[in-house]
């Protein structure tokens, strides 16, 4: 909370708006703050971060869309904010963003918050996108580490035959002889 609030005082620069956001605790002017016109996006995503770790889920959109920003931190803050609200639509929306390869230069904290939910979308996700990752000369060798290394967190048999392919890759090697230790050798 200590970095997000920090980050979002300098973007907006300080303004009474930015402290009423924060000492409010009232949800409903925190929930009107993200669907009225014309609000800055630091104030959508104070609202949004507050309503989603008090588990309010008027928060899901936006943290949704905040969890695909191109800005890391957006990323990460709105990744913790739904790992706490407990929606049951956080893990297929993660699962999407994590797979769309369009936007696949974004789905670093997708991926994390699939490995920490560990919801049944978490290790099909992770399978299909360390796949796309294994290709050659594939630029996205964080993202392909982080689902070796959540793969290896969750454990699961399926994820087995993905691991022993990044084997071949030196970038990835190293993780996943780690992580298939992890698995279970089926009897």
């Amino acid at each position: 909370m200590r970095s997000l609030t920090e980050r979002l005082r300098q973007e907006s620069q300080g303004t009474a708006a930015y402290d009423r956001l924060l000492a409010t605790e009232d949800h409903d002017d925190l929930a009107e703050v993200l669907t009225a016109v014309g609000q800055p996006l630091w104030a959508r995503e104070l609202a949004a971060y507050r309503l989603g770790v008090a588990g309010d889920r008027r928060a899901f959109e936006t943290l949704v869309l905040l969890l695909n920003h191109r800005d890391p931190p957006r990323c990460a803050s709105a990744a913790h904010a739904l790992a706490r609200l407990q929606d049951p639509r956080t893990a297929r929306a993660a699962a999407a963003l994590a797979t769309n390869e369009l936007r696949v230069a974004y789905a670093l904290h997708p991926v994390r918050l699939l490995v920490e939910l560990r919801a049944p979308e978490s290790v099909p996700a992770l399978i299909t996108t360390l796949e796309r990752r294994l290709r050659p000369h594939d630029p996205y060798r964080k993202i392909a580490l982080a689902c070796v290394d959540g793969l290896g967190t969750l454990a699961d048999p399926r994820a087995g035959r993905v691991l022993k392919e990044a084997l071949a890759h030196p970038t990835l090697a190293e993780a996943a002889v780690r992580a298939l230790a992890h698995i279970p050798r089926p009897r």
